[in-house]
């Protein structure tokens, strides 16, 4: 990158990428590289703000960004490797993208090899790594069936793998089935076991997991990964045997077993409190056993919501009073109503949708009421009212 790029880089940081494409730029100033770092550090000061912090680092296209792990999410995978780890094991991150996993992980190994066909994001990554301390890697430009072909014979010590299949199909479309991500993992899954001590696969939040350990063989845990409250990765880590899975979602575990045969008590009234999980817990199916753990009430099988008298601090998700709770009646609803023209509105196990509800009560959206449209167990609909939080 020329010396007119780098200042003009440095010049607009901060300025709306659109606004400058439309400017002519000046002599000597590569638009498309420009463009490409002023973008791409901006879009990196909300996922990857350490990383943004440093103004040598070079960024990707704006999709690799969009779909690189966040410093956080980084870090959780990263201390799921290390409980498997030995001092002289090897890790390859056989996808490796941007390159903010791998050099997270890489810097608990001794040695690390980072796998990307793209050869562009090669280059970045062999820049960038050596700026951010990591020491002993390599970078090799080729796809991850090559690669695992060639392992264990180039290798002379334990692999831990990390895969994170493309979720895109040839048109740009996005894709959740295991198989029709690139690389495909359960084409793939024999090789990896083959040649890997343990493998963690990085699957799409919108993936079953009743599925996955169905199509992928030898899964010991299941992360759902919560950042912000939104559940941003699946995550299936293979190679220990166990009975069943463990699954690991907001610092819980259970196994689907346990989810299967919970018993939770069902509410017939609402509470003081009332309870909306963590999107990872939903999507991790802990539905029934969480109330058991935490001695709450479910409003019903169908609605995943939850109730109790006094205050659980640690609940994971979200927490809201209830001020108020009717039936579904006219004059109820009047009732529960009255001076209330806006408000956030939720529906859980409920025939109508948010939209469908939303217009036929006349509310609009904001303001500093929550409502809850919800079913109870003995089938009674109910609309609870609460306060935003």
């Amino acid at each position: 990158m020329n010396k007119q790029t780098i200042d003009y880089i440095r010049a607009h940081a901060r300025d709306d990428v659109r606004t400058l494409a439309l400017r002519k730029m000046p002599e000597g100033v590569d638009a498309s590289e420009a463009l490409q770092q002023i973008e791409g550090r901006q879009l990196a000061a909300r996922k990857l703000p350490t990383w943004a912090a440093n103004e040598e680092l070079l960024w990707p296209k704006r999709l690799s960004m969009e779909q690189c792990s966040s410093e956080e999410a980084a870090a959780y995978k990263a201390d799921i490797i290390d409980r498997f780890k030995a001092e002289d094991d090897i890790f390859i991150d056989l996808t490796g993208g941007f390159g903010v996993d791998f050099a997270t992980i890489a810097r608990r190994f001794r040695h690390s090899i980072y796998v990307e066909r793209d050869a562009a994001l090669c280059k970045i990554a062999a820049h960038n790594f050596a700026l951010l301390g990591i020491t002993d890697f390599n970078v090799v430009n080729d796809t991850a069936e090559t690669v695992i072909e060639r392992l264990p014979d180039t290798l002379r010590a334990p692999i831990i793998i990390l895969i994170d299949p493309a979720r895109r199909d040839n048109a740009g479309r996005k894709t959740v089935l295991i198989e029709d991500c690139t690389p495909d993992v359960c084409a793939l899954q024999e090789r990896l076991r083959a040649v890997a001590k343990l493998v963690v696969v990085k699957l799409s939040p919108m993936l079953d997991i009743t599925a996955a350990i169905r199509a992928i063989k030898g899964v010991s845990e299941v992360h759902t990964v919560s950042i912000g409250g939104e559940c941003k990765e699946v995550l299936l880590v293979v190679g220990q045997e166990v009975a069943e899975p463990v699954i690991h979602c907001c610092g819980l575990r259970f196994t689907q077993s346990e989810e299967q045969n919970a018993m939770p008590e069902y509410a017939d009234e609402l509470g003081t409190w009332l309870y909306e999980p963590n999107a990872a817990i939903l999507k991790a199916g802990m539905l029934k056993s969480i109330a058991l753990r935490f001695g709450v009430r479910k409003l019903s099988p169908m609605s995943h919501l939850y109730t109790s008298d006094k205050l659980i601090e640690d609940w994971p998700g979200k927490r809201f009073p209830v001020t108020a709770w009717t039936g579904f009646s006219k004059k109820e609803l009047r009732t529960l109503l009255q001076g209330i023209s806006c408000a956030d509105l939720t529906v859980r196990g409920f025939p109508q949708t948010t939209a469908t509800l939303r217009k036929q009560l006349r509310l609009r959206e904001g303001g500093p009421v929550h409502l809850f449209a919800a079913t109870l167990a003995d089938g009674r609909h109910i609309m609870v009212k609460s306060l935003s939080v």
